[in-house]
């Protein structure tokens, strides 16, 4: 079989429009979770996004891009490299809505549907009718009900110091405002048999007065990782334990493109061909440390190229160590192939990234610097493709 992306990748950097073409290609083959929000205007489907990316809210308001008369696509952390895809549908309840051409476009590629509503939002007749239409079309399909803005049910007050809701399909804990408690009641009894579970949440910037921004996140995160499919929990895992944490503003951009082309390479080496010269998995990484140049504002020139080079091993000592890999990689087969692909690439990337941070705070690392610092980040990447992998206690 020949492999459909040889001839977009090079030594040289890719153009945009080569790498595009190449990357959207490995993109429909890669396990990156494609999740439906569907709900009403300021129900609080981007607030959902955010938490779940960390993007602040002018990215995700700039970053949607149309795809039907009512839905548009947001891809995290970009169209290129994305690691979460979210499609939008807007307009509920402000026109006559029909889902028959969202579920033409995208009805069998979405893993995950999540259904936004407010809390205390009644009016939903149009939602529900549309819902109806799509539960029938796809039965099988995974739904949570997302419950939000709960403090409309108690203005003026504070969310509950510790968390009441359980992880149970649909949660009605005791000690809930009692206006609450009758309102998500009434919510549960009219989704019946559309939703296979809710999650009352309310993710609220501070500056609105509340002491949790995110009440609810973490279960809403567990509930969405559990209702996926196995192959696509992976990515959200790897963000939970990666990028979540972090705070630096570039290291936040970094991060997410350095996973985003870390899957990409694997989904590149589970190709069924013989892959030992690994263009497309070189091509990706060098494009990478282009795209991590550009984030830091950095200049890549061919010295600095040969410099970084020579700490990873250089090219074709990296090439020939792949055979290598199940030293460090207990795995057989094409998983290994993935997950060695998966490690070099997030390596490399990793090591570019601390690279270009040390040069602005004017350190420029040695050769013996590099290396320790990429044998300790191929140590990390074995370790969180390991366990991204491992079902969750």
């Amino acid at each position: 079989m020949k492999n459909p992306f040889r001839a977009f990748f090079r030594s040289r950097e890719q153009t945009e429009a080569e790498y595009m073409e190449a990357a959207r290609q490995l993109v429909h083959h890669a396990p990156v979770p494609l999740i439906w929000l569907f709900g009403k205007t300021g129900s609080g489907k981007s607030s959902i996004i955010r938490e779940l990316t960390g993007v602040e809210e002018i990215q995700v308001g700039t970053g949607y891009r149309p795809q039907t008369r009512y839905s548009a696509r947001y891809d995290f952390p970009n169209e290129n490299e994305p690691l979460l895809s979210f499609l939008d549908t807007r307009g509920l309840g402000e026109v006559d809505y029909d889902p028959t051409e969202e579920l033409k476009a995208f009805g069998k590629e979405t893993q995950l549907m999540i259904i936004v509503v407010r809390a205390m939002d009644h009016a939903l007749d149009d939602l529900l009718k549309a819902l109806k239409t799509i539960r029938k079309a796809s039965p099988d399909r995974e739904i949570i009900l997302a419950l939000t803005a709960l403090h409309d049910a108690y203005p003026g007050q504070q969310h509950p110091a510790d968390d009441p809701f359980d992880r149970s399909p649909f949660p009605l804990p005791e000690g809930i405002h009692e206006d609450l408690r009758r309102s998500l009641q009434k919510q549960y009894e009219r989704f019946k048999g559309l939703v296979s579970c809710a999650v009352p949440i309310d993710i609220t910037p501070k500056e609105e007065g509340f002491d949790q921004s995110s009440f609810g996140s973490d279960r809403l995160k567990a509930t969405i990782i559990e209702s996926l499919p196995n192959a696509y929990r992976q990515t959200l895992r790897q963000l939970e334990e990666v990028v979540a944490p972090l705070k630096d503003h570039t290291r936040k951009q970094a991060m997410p493109v350095i996973l985003g082309t870390s899957t990409l390479a694997a989904t590149a080496a589970a190709v069924p061909v013989p892959w030992i010269d690994i263009p497309v998995v070189m091509g990706l990484q060098t494009h990478l440390a282009y795209k991590l140049a550009r984030i830091h504002r950095q200049r890549l020139d061919a010295q600095t190229i040969a410099h970084v080079s020579g700490g990873l091993g250089g090219r074709v000592v990296v090439q020939l160590a792949i055979r290598e890999s199940l030293k460090f990689i207990p795995w057989v087969g094409m998983a290994a192939n993935a997950a060695a692909a998966f490690a070099y690439t997030f390596a490399g990337g990793m090591v570019w990234n601390w690279y270009f941070t040390e040069v602005r705070k004017g350190h420029v690392p040695t050769e013996s610097e590099l290396k320790s610092v990429f044998k300790e980040q191929l140590q990390r990447a074995s370790e969180l493709w390991k366990s991204s992998r491992e079902p969750k206690v």
